[in-house]
């Protein structure tokens, strides 16, 4: 297993609408304020509260139904916190040519976690994603913010307990 960098992400506090409110007040006049916006709530957060999707519209003169698009339509805005941990696994084309099906099956079958779902004691979310450009070193995964390559199923066993462990 090999980690190549490490990001340091704040931890998320509970979701808190005066905080939302400030947040979206903050970038409101920008011009294309929208991204800027749902990323500085996902910081704060760890996820969009469905809360923010009528205050954003109105301070934006947009349809909730933009808001909600855009939401969706962007895999790394969440609408619920994730778990203490989280692992994305890539599903890119050189991903799959050498096996991350493999390390989804045993995710899913070893461990019982679903894809887009978190444990139920909220210990680990797993995710897809679709390239973390690590692809001479692939299967890769995304650890807590660490990229990972050459994973194999013994090294998601690891970081599934170690994220068990806390």
């Amino acid at each position: 297993m090999t980690v190549h960098t490490s990001l340091t992400m704040a931890a998320p506090t509970h979701w808190n609408e005066a905080t939302a409110r400030d947040i979206i007040d903050a970038r409101r006049t920008e011009p294309g304020a929208m991204l800027p916006i749902l990323h500085d709530l996902q910081h704060a957060f760890g996820y969009v509260d469905a809360s923010a999707v009528p205050v954003i519209a109105d301070a934006l003169n947009v349809s909730r139904a933009e808001v909600h698009g855009i939401i969706t339509y962007y895999h790394d805005f969440r609408h619920a916190p994730a778990g203490r941990h989280v692992l994305k696994i890539c599903r890119a084309e050189a991903c799959q040519s050498v096996g991350c099906r493999d390390l989804i099956d045993h995710v899913e079958r070893a461990h019982g976690l679903e894809l887009g779902k978190t444990a139920a004691d909220g210990s680990i979310t797993v995710e897809e994603v679709f390239c973390l450009g690590n692809c001479a070193l692939s299967p890769a995964v995304l650890f807590d913010g660490d990229l990972i390559g050459r994973v194999t199923t013994e090294d998601l066993d690891t970081l599934v307990e170690a994220a068990a462990r806390g």
